[in-house]
Parts: C-alpha cells; sequence; structure tokens
C-alpha cells in the first residue's frame, strides 16, 4: 500500500513527538519508593492538600472547626483523591493495553503506551502508601460506580479512551501543582505531587496527541457520542474525588458537610479555573459539544 507525501510526513512528526515523550521518560523519571520519605512522621497539624482546595474551606462550617479537624480533612481529602486516581489509573491501564494490543510493537506509540502503564503502575502504588500515610486508609467510589466503570474498559477506545485519561490528568494537575507548593502541606505530599505533575505532563501530552489523531476526519455523529461519553467519565470522576468518608474522619456530621460542600461557590470556583485548559483543548477538538457543556456543568467544570 502507498503512501501520500502528506501522510508520510504526519506519520514522521507524529513519530517525532512520540520518541522526544520516550526519551523524556529515559532522562527524568522517579523511583517514589526512594523519593518520598516514608519513615518521616506525620505532623498532626500538617495538610494533605492546600487549605483552599478543601471542599469546606471558606464556609462556616471549615471556620467552626478547629485546627485539628482542618488539618484531618484534608489529610482524608488527599487520601480519598489518591485512592480515586488508582482506581481510574487501573482502569486507564486496562483501556490503553486495549488499545495498543494490535499496534505495531515497533511503533513508539506501542512503547511509549507501555511506559506510561509503567509509570502509572508506579504512581498507584505510590498513591496507596501515601493514603495509608497521611490518613491510615484508602477509600472506594460508590459500589454501583465501581461495578460500572467495568464497562469502560470495554467500550473506550480511540478519543474516547485517551481524552477520558486527559480529563482525569488535567484536573488532578492544576490541584497538584498549588499543592506541591502549600506551606502548610505535609512534606512526603509535596513531594509525591512533584513526581506525579513531572511524569503526568508526558501523559497529556501522549493523550492530547492521539485525540487530535483519532479525531482526524470524525463526523457530527462520532464527536456528539464521543463528547457525551467523554463527559459522562468526568462528571463520576469529579464526583467521586471526595468521598463522604472523609467528613466523619474529621468529626463531622456528614449530610451536613456534604450539603455545605455541594454548595460552596469557592471550591466550584477553583473547579472551574482548573478546568479552563482542558476546556479549550476539548472545543478545539472538536467535544466540547451541547451535551457535553451541560454535564461538566453539573459538576462545576465549566
Amino acid at each position: 500500500m502507498t503512501i501520500t507525501a502528506e501522510e508520510f510526513r504526519e506519520t514522521v512528526e507524529r513519530d517525532g513527538v512520540l520518541e522526544r515523550l520516550l526519551s523524556s521518560s529515559q532522562q527524568l523519571s522517579y523511583d517514589p519508593q526512594t523519593e518520598v520519605d516514608w519513615d518521616a512522621p506525620v505532623d498532626p497539624l500538617a495538610h494533605g492538600v492546600n487549605p483552599e482546595w478543601c471542599t469546606l474551606y471558606g464556609t462556616d462550617l471549615w471556620e467552626s472547626m478547629t485546627p485539628e479537624q482542618q488539618a484531618t480533612l484534608t489529610r482524608h481529602e488527599a487520601a480519598s483523591v489518591a485512592s480515586i486516581g488508582i482506581w481510574f489509573e487501573m482502569l486507564l491501564q486496562q483501556m490503553l493495553l486495549v488499545d495498543i494490543y494490535d499496534k505495531d510493537y515497533t511503533t513508539p506509540e506501542f512503547q511509549f503506551a507501555l511506559t506510561e502503564i509503567a509509570d502509572e503502575c508506579r504512581h498507584s502504588i505510590m498513591f496507596a502508601k501515601g493514603a495509608q500515610l497521611l490518613a491510615g486508609r484508602t477509600y472506594m467510589p460508590h459500589p454501583r460506580l465501581h461495578r460500572a466503570a467495568r464497562l469502560l474498559k470495554l467500550i473506550a477506545r480511540g478519543e474516547v479512551a485517551y481524552t477520558s485519561i486527559l480529563v482525569a490528568e488535567e484536573v488532578l494537575d492544576v490541584m497538584q501543582r498549588d499543592w506541591m507548593r502549600g506551606e502548610g502541606v505535609a512534606p512526603q505530599m509535596k513531594t509525591i505531587c512533584k513526581i506525579h505533575v513531572v511524569e503526568e505532563s508526558r501523559h497529556m501530552k501522549f493523550a492530547r496527541h492521539e485525540t487530535i489523531e483519532a479525531m482526524k476526519g470524525a463526523g457530527r455523529l462520532r464527536r456528539q457520542v464521543s463528547g457525551f461519553l467523554i463527559a459522562t467519565v468526568g462528571y463520576y470522576i469529579v464526583k467521586s474525588l471526595v468521598r463522604p468518608g472523609v467528613y466523619e474522619a474529621a468529626g463531622l456530621d456528614v449530610q451536613e458537610a456534604r450539603e455545605v460542600a455541594r454548595t460552596n461557590k469557592h471550591h466550584q470556583a477553583l473547579m472551574r479555573l482548573s478546568c479552563i485548559h482542558l476546556m479549550d483543548f476539548l472545543s478545539e477538538a472538536g467535544l466540547l459539544t451541547g451535551p457535553a457543556k451541560r454535564i461538566y456543568q453539573r459538576v462545576h467544570m465549566i
């Protein structure tokens, strides 16, 4: 089969991008087992996330809490985010394996996908150890969502798989860039965030690249269906990031705290801010459809 000069040029450019990502992985990767000081004690007043990112920050309920309660809540919210991160990283590893199953093993695309899977394995172990250190436990998504998510790895292909990955990683990236600079954040959490931010930047570039490739020539119906599916994934990820048990761990009335968090304008504004670049990309890729926008609005991503 012959290819046109334009197709040849695009292939060279694509492989060049992926070769650079592979090279970056070889030059700048971390081993969480040695980079994070797992043996250092955690100060009871140390935070797990910047307080400004806590779901209750800026509310009367937050102001009524003791410093110990506030710190405990942020550590448990960090553990919850890390746990949901593990859950979704396990899904994305399976989606990547399915997507590359029939690909040429010699291509940079295949090899970087495996590199990303290796990164995600280390990240999941790192998040699990971090949750145990900060909160003494991990958190699971709602049981029905946990079961339903098994379908995602079966139906997610092309732009649905890669943009779902991007949606999850973009939101976490903005949060963690702030947490790694937080003065009151536990040193171990800062290091965890640094490792994740550096290595996930390559994964996000790969996801954008694969999304653009997958969307070439896509028609209106495909954009509508894919946009809806991706937005649905994003909705459930964001809804699941902070599990109700974090409020009980801080000694709060769970129902009251959930209602305060649900209506917290400060946190809603931060969520919208964290999604600006993501929404710009989705729009450029033709995946920010009308129905998708309405789903994102329900969790304040837009």
